[in-house]
């Protein structure tokens, strides 16, 4: 158990100076004021390594040894030039021999280099006194790991008599000394495993408070007391909860790191800002650097004659930073100025600190928002399926510069290390607010999935033209969706997000508590630490007895230290039991390696005592089942490289995907069909290389379009250009012919003006033909318009059939968007096209528009599979979007759930927002912002499990049930996991809330094996646990005070204690009912029961008050299998598998509950419905398997 325990504060101590003979040798020259005396060589004088209690006196009161106690740790001092270990004490006093084998320094410390270390600038006996020094050092070891020392030097007087040798105050003559005249250096050097760099300078500072006034005191003893309390104190956990001890005179504060993945800040932060201008602090350099803060320079450790080119930061990051560091208060002066004065110094001290703390928040958010302008873009460079960074064309995107700073830093080992967390898509400091600083527009891209062009909007705000400045809109409800059109997207006043940003680094700090350690008595006896860790707990209890439920993140942390503690006590059942309740409080700082090292290392008779406490048997077994599942995380990063070998369809589909040109695994099949016309099924490397270059050409030069102001302003926001033909003569005039995702419009030459062509949803017919022209045919392009009597002409000559081609796949993707009110269909046109086009330029032969043929999907649709949306289809239907959009291949769509907006005072524009929640495979869940239809929170993942039902507790929590038998608790505002009810046994199946008095009182779970719990949603206790007798209970319904609870072989109404009331078997009732249920609603105000059953397409229905009747039965034609059904208002909304125009659809029937008949028969998805939820009763969405796994959303009427 020794080794289980994490670190204390203290690692070691060490006290450096002279030896008395050679301090006093030094004395005497100073006294014959010989001039350039050289520097004494520092040496180690005593090391104090923790535990500071023999090993016999730990196992007298049977305290556990731990990192604070190991027993192979000893104090010792350096007498001349051999260490001596200090005499220990028995307990009762009595004086015993060394034992030299007790002396074990840590292996990762080097004290032979450390005084050199402790005294930087020599060690100088001196004729005056001078002021007490305190610096900073940081050790790396080869593997990166870092220990932190704080040194404090401080200066004895020889006149007094007193030189510490070996520790031991050593008396010459008083006379002598005063003749003398002499102050002697010494170094107290702190080293710990935290940075704790402002605690651990107080705690020196209190120490040679103390030190100072000593006469004839043993200094050694004072220094291991001070050491022996830094061992005891225990780190405090991640999170908002800082611990205060007593160190007199001062209250020292250790604070915590703010979440498991960020480091402790514990240094005043502005002071680099104090010594240089922000632009010197922005510069970047390799190999050592010096910095002096006195001075203010900066010294490079290559020689001046190899010229140092130090790159600069991109200039608008750097903009940006700068005008945020100059509007920072930096002086505390300032502060104060206007405050009344203190008369308290502990309040003073609170004050400053809490000033300081502010502004340190103030400059990580600052550094984070550069750091996220610099790299923002990076993501769209990656490839996450294959783990593809293409440096290359990141680099080409960027100004030329800045591309000698991204240049240095792409060939670094932390951007290497930046790219794994980006590619396991992390959700870190970084990720969280470049999501939160996204604009609306690169929302809606991101769900469309565009090729990379510049928008309209884009081409304005080069212009910082105001006209396209659009304010944000809050909206707490569902948008209407009777008419959906292309979102408008703020416009940005540069590509960094200015007027995000500064949201961004005004959010205001969590608010800090504090918990004070009790004393730590002396002499530090077994009995002193023993009692010291009993008043700890016993604080941490009342804590945590006097503290609102409401408060579970500082719950949690009062916890973990119980927890703690109680390991170095050696409670170990004790301490599990608190580990335990983080999964309630907050699981984000559970410590899964310690627990595990604890379980391994316990005793077999604790290990038989765990297992026999429920909770703590499935404590072990989870944190035991993790350590077998753990696999090593791929985390390796590759840049894009060209092919050179031939590839086979597989190969082609690999490299085309880390290419980043597209994803989606269809249409790179028939881009191989198109570049592999009249060839063997292969393509070599230089083919490959041709279309590549002229798609990233092509790409490039899109972006260097600028289309005049005359011109955007007939153009909507979010249009893009994305193909502009030769100049051409058409019967508009002379220009040339552009492409939009929504248009097509003549540029014309001259001076440049704007005609429009026509809209690709008013196209009513295209043609390729040829005019006579003397004696030659010209190959020319007529554009029909529904809009405009007279045909649009074009003499496109050469380019004529490949634009023929274009034309036609956009018009045929914009009427399968609009029929089937899926915006992605345009989108995913618009990459055929794209493709058409590189074909065309890659390939040099007579067949490139027979290849280029291969890629009209939506025109070839349209002419041999034409799919007439039902009527009563399209007028419900109003959107469809999809949750997989930007992967390889869609993924079926296992539970949806709609969560209303709301706006309290304090919430952030994002909280006030209705939100729709999607749970994809193995338990990803992504959450989109209802109000626009984009994505608000990109997939994170809950368990690795299928998700079977999600449920809205209450405004910020969101309970998820998987089949991992595990609840999962979102918190809304983080949109991060930080809880889990771990009581049931086998799937989730079900969970349900009650509301007494409009607010969520219980919640009901339910499993497969038959379990319901009945929770407390505030402390997360059980309240009840019901055992039906069933093994397949799949849902759960709460009315009138009873449960129903439906089985695969029948119907039990409980009351909400377990008492039953009624029960309907399957078995009992006539054969042609069914043989296991599959889909249960209730419908009180009919009391009816709904069921369906499995492989039926029947629906039964009950009489809830008798379930012994025989059910009414409605047949659902064309339908194959029910899957879901949901109540909306007086509906029954039924999603099933069905046949429509012959082939299987995934179908909804809208069933009249009164009248029990069908009202509506909707076809609006390509698979199976697999799951159903309303929206306020106005809408319902729905979504479906995985062969196309998109949702969809309807009118209610």
């Amino acid at each position: 158990m020794a080794e289980v325990l994490p670190a204390g504060l203290l690692e070691i101590c060490v006290l450096v100076g002279v030896s008395g003979e050679r301090a006093r040798g030094a004395s005497q020259i100073d006294q014959k004021k010989e001039r350039n005396s050289p520097p004494l060589d520092p040496e180690v004088l005593s090391v104090f390594v923790p535990p500071f209690i023999s090993k016999e006196a730990i196992q007298a009161t049977n305290i556990n040894s731990s990192n604070f106690n190991k027993t192979k740790r000893r104090s010792f001092r350096k007498k001349r030039e051999r260490p001596k270990v200090e005499n220990v004490k028995n307990p009762n006093g009595e004086q015993k021999a060394p034992d030299t084998e007790d002396i074990s320094v840590p292996k990762d410390i080097d004290l032979i280099g450390l005084p050199q270390l402790c005294f930087p600038g020599g060690l100088y006996i001196t004729s005056e006194l001078k002021e007490d020094h305190i610096h900073f050092l940081v050790f790396t070891d080869v593997c990166g790991n870092r220990t932190y020392g704080v040194v404090a030097q401080y200066y004895q007087p020889v006149q007094d008599g007193y030189i510490s040798s070996n520790g031991q105050a050593h008396r010459e003559s008083v006379q002598t000394a005063k003749a003398f005249g002499c102050f002697i250096p010494f170094a107290i050097c702190v080293i710990s495993r935290y940075p704790y760099f402002n605690a651990l300078k107080d705690c020196l500072s209190c120490l040679l408070v103390h030190l100072r006034p000593l006469k004839d005191l043993d200094v050694d003893d004072r220094i291991k007391e001070f050491a022996a309390k830094l061992s005891l104190i225990p780190s405090p956990p991640p999170g908002t909860l800082h611990l205060i001890f007593n160190m007199k005179p001062l209250q020292i504060v250790f604070p915590s790191r703010e979440d498991p993945d960020s480091p402790i800040i514990d240094l005043d932060l502005h002071l680099p800002l104090l010594c240089f201008k922000p632009e010197q602090v922005l510069q970047e350099a390799e190999d050592l650097i010096l910095i002096s803060i006195d001075n203010g320079d900066i010294t490079h450790s290559k020689s001046s004659v190899d010229e140092v080119i130090i790159p600069d930061v991109p200039s608008q990051a750097a903009e940006i930073f700068i005008k945020r560091v100059e509007s920072l208060q930096l002086h505390y002066d300032l502060e104060l100025c206007h405050l009344s004065s203190n008369t308290d110094f502990i309040e003073l001290q609170m004050r400053r600190r809490t000033w300081q703390q502010k502004l340190n928040t103030e400059v990580q958010q600052i550094t984070l928002q550069l750091i996220v302008n610099i790299f923002r873009e990076v993501k769209d460079h990656l490839n996450y399926e294959h783990r593809v960074f293409n440096s290359e064309e990141f680099l080409k995107t960027r100004s030329p510069g800045d591309q000698p700073f991204y240049k240095k830093v792409l060939e670094t080992h932390i951007f290497h290390s930046f790219l794994k967390a980006r590619l396991n898509r992390k959700m870190d400091a970084f990720a969280r607010l470049e999501l939160s600083t996204q604009s609306e527009e690169d929302r809606l891209n991101s769900m469309l999935d565009s090729p990379r062009r510049l928008t309209v909007e884009k081409m304005a705000s080069k212009r910082f033209n105001p006209q396209y400045m659009i304010s944000k809109r809050l909206v707490i409800s569902m948008p209407n969706l009777q008419d959906i059109k292309p979102h408008d997207s703020p416009a940005r006043t540069s590509s960094l997000r200015r007027s995000e940003t500064e949201r961004a680094v005004k959010l205001s700090s969590k608010s800090i508590s504090t918990f004070k350690i009790p004393e730590i008595h002396f002499p530090l006896m077994n009995q002193c630490v023993h009692t010291y860790y009993t008043d700890f707990i016993n604080h941490l209890t009342r804590a945590i007895n006097i503290l609102q439920h409401d408060n579970s993140a500082l719950l949690a942390r009062y916890f973990y230290l119980r927890g703690l503690i109680g390991l170095m006590q050696g409670k170990l059942l004790d301490a599990l039991s608190d580990f335990q309740n983080l999964y309630k409080t907050d699981i984000r700082i559970f410590p899964t390696d310690l627990v595990r090292k604890v379980v391994e290392t316990m005793p077999p008779s604790e290990r038989s005592l765990a297992e026999r406490k429920p909770e703590l048997k499935r404590l072990i077994s989870q944190v035991m089942e993790k350590q077998r599942e753990v696999t090593k995380v791929d985390d390796h990063v590759k840049n894009f490289k060209l092919p050179k070998t031939h590839m086979q369809l597989d190969d082609f589909v690999k490299r085309i995907q880390e290419s980043g040109i597209v994803k989606d695994i269809d249409t790179i099949h028939r881009l191989f069909d198109a570049l592999t016309v009249g060839h063997q099924k292969q393509i070599d490397p230089e083919t490959f290389k041709d279309f590549y270059n002229y798609w990233k050409e092509t790409e490039a030069e899109a972006q260097e379009v600028n289309l005049p102001h005359t011109v955007l302003e007939h153009l909507d926001t979010n249009e893009c250009v994305y193909k502009l033909s030769c100049s051409v003569k058409t019967n508009y005039g002379v220009g040339k012919i552009a492409m939009t995702q929504k248009r097509l419009f003549l540029l014309t030459e001259g001076r440049p003006g704007y005609v429009e062509i026509t809209t690709f949803r008013n196209i009513e017919d295209v043609k390729s033909t040829t005019v006579a022209f003397l004696l030659l045919r010209i190959p020319t392009l007529r554009i029909k318009s529904v809009s405009k009597k007279e045909v649009f002409e074009a003499n496109l000559k050469t380019e004529c059939d490949l634009w023929h081609l274009m034309v036609k796949e956009m018009w045929a993707g914009k009427k399968m968007a609009d029929d089937h009110k899926d915006p992605q269909y345009i989108q995913q046109a618009l990459t055929n096209v794209l493709l058409m086009d590189a074909v065309v330029g890659a390939l040099h032969s007579s067949k490139t528009i027979y290849a280029a043929s291969k890629l009209s999907y939506f025109d070839k649709m349209k002419n041999e599979v034409p799919m007439m949306v039902p009527k009563t289809t399209s007028e419900t239907l109003k959107h469809k979007i999809n949750p997989s959009v930007g992967e390889t291949f869609p993924q079926a769509v296992d539970v949806l759930l709609y969560t209303p907006g709301h706006l309290d005072a304090g919430d952030r524009i994002e909280d006030a927002r209705p939100k729709l929640w999607c749970a994809l495979s193995e338990g990803r869940v992504i959450v989109f912002d209802a109000s626009t239809w984009t994505i608000q929170q990109h997939c994170f993942k809950v368990g690795s499990s299928k998700l079977t039902c999600m449920v809205m507790v209450e405004q910020s929590q969101v309970w998820i049930g998987s089949q991992d038998a595990i609840i999962y608790i979102i918190n809304t505002h983080s949109m991060s996991c930080n809880k889990q009810l771990n009581d049931h046994r086998a799937h989730i199946t079900d969970i349900i809330v009650e509301n007494r008095y409009s607010v969520s009182s219980e919640a009901y779970s339910c499993s497969l094996d038959g379990t319901v719990i009945a929770w407390n949603i505030n402390t997360l206790k059980v309240n009840r646990r019901l055992q039906l007798p069933c093994k397949d209970l799949f849902s759960v319904k709460l009315h009138d005070n009873r449960l129903w609870c439906c089985t695969g072989s029948g119907i039990l109404v409980v009351t909400t204690n377990g008492s039953p009331r009624q029960e309907m078997k399957i078995e009992e009732n006539p054969k042609d009912v069914c043989l296991h249920f599959l889909c249960f609603q209730l419908f009180p105000e009919g009391d009816q029961v709904w069921t369906s059953c499995s492989g039926s397409s029947d629906l039964y229905i009950w009489n809830a008050t008798d379930l012994s009747r025989t059910p009414q039965k409605i047949h659902l034609q064309d339908c194959s299998e029910i899957t879901c059904m949901i109540r909306v208002k007086s509906q029954i909304w039924i999603g099933s598998r069905g046949i429509s125009q012959g082939k299987t659809r995934g179908k909804i029937y809208v069933i009249d509950a009164e009248k029990k008949t069908v009202e509506k028969e909707l076809v609006g998805h390509a698979d199976t419905v697999k799951a159903l939820c309303s929206a306020e009763d106005r809408y319902v969405l729905s979504g479906s398997g995985r062969e196309e796994g998109k949702i969809a959303i309807w009118k209610v009427e």
